[in-house]
Order: C-alpha cells, then sequence, then structure tokens
C-alpha cells in the first residue's frame, strides 16, 4: 500500500513539474519574441514576421532611442521617484489602517471594513476625481499627481494586510507585550511591523509595479513634458512614430516607411519600460510568494 502511495505521489509530482515548466515557457517565450523582435530590421519584420533567430540583428531601433536619451533619462528618474516614494509612503499609511482592522478592541472595525470593501466595488467616477484633484488639491502638472491620485492606497491591499494581521500575528504575543508595559505604538512598530516583512514586501511589489506601469495619471494630469513618467514618454514617442509613418506613407509611397523601424521601436520601448521590473523581481521574489499565500487554511 506504502509502495502504491509513494508511485502516485512521485507520479503527481512529475506532473506538476511538467504543468509548471509548460508554464514557466508560455511567460518567458513572449518576453524572448518581444528582445528579438526588437533587433529584427523593419524589412525582415514585414516579409518574415517575428522569430525566435532572426536572419540578421538591427539595433536601429535602439540607435532611435538613443537619440532620445535625455529625455528618456529624465522619464526614468521621474518613473523612480514616484515609485520608489509612492510604494514607501503606501507601506507606511496601508498597515495603519490594516492593523487595527485586524484588532477585536477596535469597536468600529466592521463598519470601517465595510467602507473599504465597498471602495473596491464601487467609486466616484473619473470626472469627480479630477475636479477634486485639480481644484480642491491642485496637483495638476506637478510630480505628486503620479503620486496621490488612485495608486497610493486600495482597498485590496488593506484587505490582504489586515487577513495576514488577524491570522498570522499572535493574541498571546500582543498581550504578553502589553503586560511589559509596552504601549500601542511601540507593539505596532516593535512587534507587528516586524513580523508583517512578507506581506509587506507582497503589497508593496503590487504597488511598485502599479506606479512603474502608470500612464493614466500623466495622461489626466500632467501637460507638461518634462513631468512625464516613463510610461507617458513611451507613449508619446509610440504617437510620434505612428504620426511619422502616417505622413512617410502619404509622401513617399510607403518606401521611407518600409526603411523607418517603427515595428523594431515599439519592441524596444516595450523592453525599456520592463526591464527594470525583470531585473528586480527575483530579488523579492521570496517574500512575494510567502506573502501571497497568507490567509491559506491552517491546520
Amino acid at each position: 500500500m506504502t509502495n502504491i502511495y509513494g508511485r502516485g505521489e512521485k507520479t503527481f509530482q512529475i506532473i506538476i513539474h511538467i504543468f509548471l515548466i509548460l508554464f514557466a515557457v508560455c511567460a518567458i517565450l513572449p518576453l524572448l519574441i518581444l528582445v528579438m523582435g526588437s533587433i529584427t530590421s523593419e524589412s525582415e519584420l514585414i516579409q518574415n514576421g517575428y522569430s525566435f533567430f532572426p536572419k540578421s540583428i538591427d539595433f536601429s531601433a535602439y540607435r532611435y532611442l538613443k537619440q532620445q536619451a535625455s529625455q528618456i533619462l529624465n522619464s526614468y528618474g521621474i518613473t523612480l521617484f514616484i515609485t520608489v516614494f509612492g510604494t514607501v509612503l503606501s507601506l507606511f499609511i496601508t498597515p495603519l489602517l490594516a492593523y487595527p482592522l485586524s484588532r477585536k478592541e477596535f469597536k468600529a472595525r466592521n463598519i470601517v471594513s465595510f467602507l473599504v470593501f465597498f471602495t473596491m466595488l464601487f467609486n466616484g467616477g473619473v470626472v469627480p476625481s479630477y475636479i477634486m484633484w485639480t481644484q480642491i488639491f491642485h496637483v495638476k502638472n506637478t510630480i505628486w499627481s503620479l503620486v496621490f491620485p488612485n495608486l497610493l492606497m486600495n482597498g485590496f491591499n488593506v484587505v490582504l494586510m489586515k487577513n495576514y494581521f488577524a491570522q498570522n500575528i499572535p493574541t498571546e504575543l500582543i498581550e504578553a507585550a502589553k503586560v511589559d508595559g509596552e504601549n500601542e505604538f511601540g507593539i505596532y512598530f516593535k512587534i507587528v511591523l516586524p513580523l508583517a516583512l512578507p506581506v509587506m514586501a507582497t503589497v508593496g511589489l503590487f504597488v511598485g509595479i502599479g506606479y512603474w506601469n502608470d500612464w493614466t495619471n500623466g495622461l489626466y494630469y500632467i501637460n507638461k513634458p518634462e513631468l512625464y513618467s516613463l510610461q507617458n514618454y513611451l507613449n508619446r514617442m509610440m504617437q510620434d512614430i505612428q504620426f511619422l509613418m502616417s505622413n512617410s506613407q502619404i509622401q513617399s509611397g510607403g518606401q521611407m516607411a518600409a526603411a523607418f523601424p517603427s515595428t523594431g521601436i515599439r519592441m524596444a520601448i516595450s523592453v525599456v519600460g520592463i526591464l527594470p521590473i525583470v531585473v528586480l523581481y527575483p530579488f523579492f521574489q521570496k517574500y512575494f510568494v510567502k506573502g501571497i499565500t497568507v490567509g491559506a487554511v491552517k491546520g
């Protein structure tokens, strides 16, 4: 009987590993085709389409991006600032709300929890939000318009942290700290937050990726090119490329359009946009996996 269970478990493990390998391959191949497409000549892309093994390597797309290096670096700096500052600020204020909601002593926690959950289902809409941020808080054409609207805090992250605190911070530990004379702030900063590192890393990754990939705030609130985030500037570059392509097709009958690496530039822009996230993710993977599994059924 033991051998049967052993063989069954081994077979199950093999099947799971095969599935995970296939899943990983499906996730990696689009990134690979993206990189290879960015270094493939425009003529080959038009004639043969995308390929993992292009016949010739062409860095024209990256040479075009190099011409825009100063503005791209400025946009990188802005995006890096809003990502780091916004993520740190979010990780400061989100647990300040989530932790009290996990404590049974907080009498209004059910009402506040409902209000937090309500924001996950409904919101005021784009127009009221725009009026509030521009007419009341006056963030239009400031770097703070890329930090505060929409991204700084959301109900999902609050609920995720609340569940972690409720299930993974023992009540006995908090009571013991009170007996030792520690106040609530001391318990929070000295005990709760150090134990919440996995969920903090997970929420931080969610928030950081949200800031890095965001372009809607820049679209709504930014008109000055010097304040464009990376995603906004790359989006503007793609619009400029589309404009150049349409004009060249009209004026030269499509010959210039075929020579201009428009498709390769789009691929190169995507590579530039996602490269930092791809590089940084492995360093946070351990905490991300541990944090995302919080709230599982405990034995």
